[in-house]
């Protein structure tokens, strides 16, 4: 699947500067593209080649920013082909790992609960997509452990949280992933970046300020607001509704769901906290309260408070950045697609530097499975011949049923015929196929075209 990504080896190629890495990373990119999910030694198929990879996680060299830097510049050529806005979704995962020497990887958590330290990786990524939710690539990443921050939890109990540096905390990588995103598309004016609650941030809000770049972030603090002797959530209970509007989001079952929500809008002054007002000014921001109106008991209702530098002049305004909120899930689709389909946390190398390595190059992956199954959504009728080689397309034909090998040969048709590969149905009233089932059927279809070829040589 990945080796008709030329453009991707070819940048690759430019970035590493030396041959063997290049070979050696194109191989592996193919081989993990070709078998998402499963382990080191299936994926590689032998020794020779499993040792190899070993030794490429291991290069002194290498590292996940040089891995991901040939991906970088492939996302920002298809950000410049795209048209119109182009949203920065940013969000952290958690891996997790089971080690007997779980302080070469690092902790997650640190605490006296009933599981301890946990051991494991936190990866902090941007995913650039369009409006109407198609993945471009990732824009940045960074992998840590907590044990670099261990001691801030500690700092925050004798000072107030505010007063603390934002580059002593972990909220510092939201920061960092909005310069290196906006510094990578080179057209600031185009970005928006998107985050949860984890994001509403006051340096992050300058920061776009100084970039020229745009943000809308779930609000989760009542900031000072006007002339500092009152607060976000006191201006905006004094301001009326302006309308209603549907959404459909996922749950953190990752279940469909639908809510009527009640829209509030106003624009105000929004102010640093008090032990900062001294190093940053304030803003004229723009708040967006969206209440559902008859929840349902099963679940809880949907409250989103969001902030933006945005214009929101009407109701119609207010919606849309709705919906582009509303679009945040796409990553953690991503997150999903590369943990439960590329089976992260069943690696079994030893150190930080090996997993976050393998992770970087199991993004690749990731990102092309994610991008395939919307784009099989968005533009059915494109042409096979980017994404399948001859023997895959003549191979997914087989595989099809016979009263189904009359349709219209497009895009649509091949990447069903892998979802059914993946246990897909394919039935009437079936969804389209998401991830899950698209990355298991490229798996299989691996397989086919390895003992086709086998066959093809006995023959």
């Amino acid at each position: 699947m990945l080796e008709k990504d030329g453009l991707l080896r070819k940048l690759q190629g430019a970035i590493w500067g030396d041959e063997r890495l290049n070979r050696r990373l194109g191989a592996m990119l193919e081989a993990l593209g070709e078998r998402p999910g499963k382990s080191l030694p299936t994926a590689f198929q032998d020794w020779s080649n499993t040792k190899a990879a070993y030794r490429f996680f291991s290069n002194e060299n290498v590292s996940e920013d040089r891995i991901l830097e040939g991906h970088f510049a492939a996302t920002a050529l298809r950000i410049q082909a795209a048209d119109g806005p182009i949203l920065i979704l940013q969000d952290t995962t958690e891996f997790t790992f089971k080690r007997s020497a779980p302080e070469k990887i690092g902790f997650t958590k640190f605490g006296t609960n009933e599981r301890g330290a946990v051991c494991g990786l936190l990866m902090h990524a941007s995913l650039a997509i369009t409006p109407d939710g198609l993945p471009l690539g990732l824009t940045a990443a960074k992998f840590w452990s907590r044990s670099k921050f261990k001691g801030t939890t500690a700092l925050k109990r004798k000072i107030n949280p505010t007063r603390v540096p934002i580059e002593s905390k972990e909220s510092m990588r939201w920061l960092d992933n909005l310069r290196l995103s906006t510094e990578l598309m080179g057209v600031p004016e185009r970005c928006v970046h998107i985050g949860d609650r984890e994001s509403d941030i006051y340096e992050l809000y300058c920061l776009a300020e100084e970039l020229g770049t745009s943000f809308l972030v779930r609000s989760c603090v009542d900031r000072l607001a006007e002339d500092g002797e009152t607060t976000i959530v006191k201006v905006m209970a004094a301001v009326q509704s302006s309308g209603t509007h549907e959404v459909r989001f996922r749950d953190g079952q990752g279940k469909s769901q639908h809510a009527m929500l009640s829209i509030r809008y106003a624009t105000m002054t929004v102010r640093p906290p008090i032990g900062k007002q001294k190093q940053y000014r304030h803003q004229q921001l723009q708040i967006i309260y969206a209440e559902e109106t008859n929840p349902p008991q099963d679940r809880a209702p949907v409250f989103w408070k969001l902030i933006t530098n945005l214009p929101v002049e009407t109701h119609a305004d207010a919606v849309h950045k709705l919906d582009w909120y509303a679009l945040r899930w796409n990553i953690e689709t991503f997150f999903k697609t590369l943990k439960s389909g590329c089976r992260i946390e069943e690696l079994r190398l030893t150190t930080a530097d090996r997993l976050a390595n393998c992770i970087a190059l199991c993004c690749v992956v990731a990102w092309r499975v994610s991008w395939l199954t919307i784009l099989r959504r968005r533009s059915p009728d494109s042409s096979p011949a980017a994404v399948f080689t001859d023997i895959e397309c003549l191979l997914l034909e087989r595989s099809m049923p016979e009263r189904k090998r009359d349709s219209l040969r497009n895009l649509d048709f091949y990447i069903t015929a892998v979802a059914r590969l993946g246990g897909y149905l394919d039935r009437a009233s079936d969804a389209p196929p998401g991830t899950t089932v698209v990355w298991r059927g490229f798996s299989r279809l691996a397989d086919l075209v390895d003992g086709a070829r086998i066959a093809q040589d006995l023959s």
